[in-house]
């Protein structure tokens, strides 16, 4: 009999699951691909709606392809209104991530192409959760603040409209493009912890708001999308630090993490980074708040002199980093950052999950079923003996 393998305490990493024609990482030389392009040639070129087709058909579109495909996120933009009047019965302390996970299945039922399932269907309820998601997270914030949601303005640009319908200020056109390029670098990142909750889910044939909805619970955890958020917070506490050398040092003394340092794949710089600290210091600039830039810089300089002493030459910063301080300037709050990550992270996903329903011939199992190693009571073959509770102590 052949012994099952056994891989513990990896959380899976290094083992392929699956394959895959939607991205690749190279994490020693630090290259990240969409479809072929490499990111940064879609971030100086691109925009998020574009690089969301890209995804989701697997080639850039021509002019007309572009025009209708961006009418269709145009017109799929209207959330229900059952959907806004349910969030106003909502407690307004609930975390946007919270709220953003339990709307996933209110969208679904009002889709009229939930129950069909075909290729063409799933990429229809791509673009209205690609369109809906940012209306969503702008909404509650609004609504928390015991204001009305906006309509979308279909003259500004994707990026611009959700700032727009964050704030009621129409956008500067340089911070719609920055935010824009933000949600180009956020858009995927292969078998990362979200995605893989969404193909695992769609592995039992359930429809695409099911796997968007477990990819929205993995994306808040601390250790996944929440790391902006908690970066974010690191920095407002380092802002009248004068001693960021001190501080780096008793956090790693103390075995406590760095928010925004290192990768799980990355071993050199995160190709996203490059453009985040590019736009913090442009941001910083324009707006006048150089001291994030100057804060953040300050701390990565000396945590990674830190890490090496200590041998770990490798740890960079990654994407939370500097998209942190680059979303506060943009006047997001803390707590909407992960859900900004995941208006992004949705043309992913949803591709991801067409992936996994409709690709042929893939080397992957029908539905995800890993085996685990039994480590509790064993009292034999024929288990336990059940005790009457009278006669236990």
């Amino acid at each position: 009999m052949t012994e099952p393998i056994r891989i513990k305490n990896i959380g899976l990493r290094g083992v392929t699951v699956a394959d895959t024609k939607i991205s690749f990482i190279d994490g020693e030389k630090g290259i990240l691909i969409y479809r072929g392009y490499r990111i940064e040639e879609l971030a100086q070129n691109s925009s998020f709606v574009e690089t969301a087709y890209l995804l989701l058909n697997g080639a850039l579109p021509n002019k007309e392809q572009l025009a209708a495909f961006n009418r269709q996120i145009a017109a799929a933009r209207h959330v229900p209104d059952f959907i806004f009047e349910s969030f106003k019965r909502w407690p307004r302390h609930a975390h946007p991530m919270d709220v953003l996970q339990a709307s996933i299945p209110l969208l679904a039922m009002a889709d009229p192409d939930l129950s069909v399932d075909t290729r063409d269907a799933d990429v229809l309820k791509s673009v209205r959760l690609i369109a809906r998601l940012p209306a969503l997270v702008a909404a509650w914030h609004r609504i928390r603040k015991d204001l009305e949601p906006l309509p979308p303005d279909d003259t500004l640009s994707h990026a611009g409209n959700f700032l727009w319908q964050l704030s009621g200020v129409k956008p500067d056109e340089e911070i719609a493009r920055d935010l824009d390029i933000c949600l180009i670098l956020h858009a995927d990142h292969t078998f990362n912890a979200s995605t893989f909750a969404c193909r695992e889910v769609v592995s039992t044939r359930a429809h695409m708001y099911a796997g968007v909805a477990a990819g929205v619970g993995a994306l808040s955890g601390s250790l996944h999308g929440g790391a902006n958020a908690e970066a974010m917070k690191m920095l407002l506490e380092l802002q009248s630090q004068k001693d960021i050398a001190g501080w780096v040092k008793k956090q790693l003394d103390q075995g406590k993490k760095i928010m925004g340092m290192g990768h799980a794949v990355y071993k050199t710089t995160d190709p996203r980074a490059k453009f985040l600290k590019e736009i913090s210091y442009q941001l910083g600039k324009k707006l006048h708040q150089e001291q994030w830039y100057e804060v953040s810089n300050r701390l990565e300089e000396t945590a990674i002199t830190e890490f090496e002493k200590r041998g770990k030459m490798t740890i960079k910063p990654n994407v939370d980093f500097y998209s942190a301080p680059v979303y506060h300037m943009m006047g997001i709050p803390t707590d909407l950052m992960t859900p900004v990550f995941a208006t992004s992270r949705i043309a992913g996903w949803c591709a991801h999950i067409i992936e996994e329903k409709f690709a042929e011939a893939q080397e992957k199992p029908a539905l995800y079923r890993p085996k685990s190693e039994y480590v509790g009571n064993y009292c034999g073959l024929m288990g336990c003996s059940y005790e009457p509770i009278q006669s236990r102590r």
